[in-house]
């Protein structure tokens, strides 16, 4: 099992920067996605950035250029560097891990989150 604890939300203006952190423990030789998601109020949780054990990273088109996910096979920690940030920005930002096991020849893949950190965005 995997255990993911956030950190480095908080309150800041337009155009500020932020960075969260994202602390894995348990089984993480394991894990081959680590994703941040956010949600906004009153709207479903939304996926902002992902990065594969290759290295690989992905962004939704409002992260584009704005974010960058930071983070090695290590996985420990995994980053969200957030710059340029915007009003619509703001939500409870969830990391994720995806934890791959061979079960039987098969793989399986379990997901887990972590408790969430706040970024308000605010003038």
């Amino acid at each position: 099992q995997v255990q993911l604890l956030e950190s480095g939300g908080g309150v800041v203006q337009p155009g500020g920067s932020l960075r969260l952190s994202c602390a894995a423990s348990g089984t993480v030789f394991s894990i081959t996605t680590m994703d941040w998601y956010r949600q906004a109020p009153g709207k479903e949780r939304e996926l902002v950035a992902e990065i594969t054990k290759g290295g690989t990273a992905t962004y939704s088109d409002s992260a584009k250029g704005r974010f960058t996910i930071i983070g090695d096979n290590r996985w420990n920690p995994v980053y969200l560097q957030m710059d340029g940030l915007k009003p619509e920005d703001t939500g409870v930002y969830y990391c994720k891990a995806t934890e791959t096991v061979d079960v039987n020849g098969q793989p399986r893949h379990y997901d887990y989150w972590g408790q969430g950190t706040q970024v308000t965005v605010s003038s």
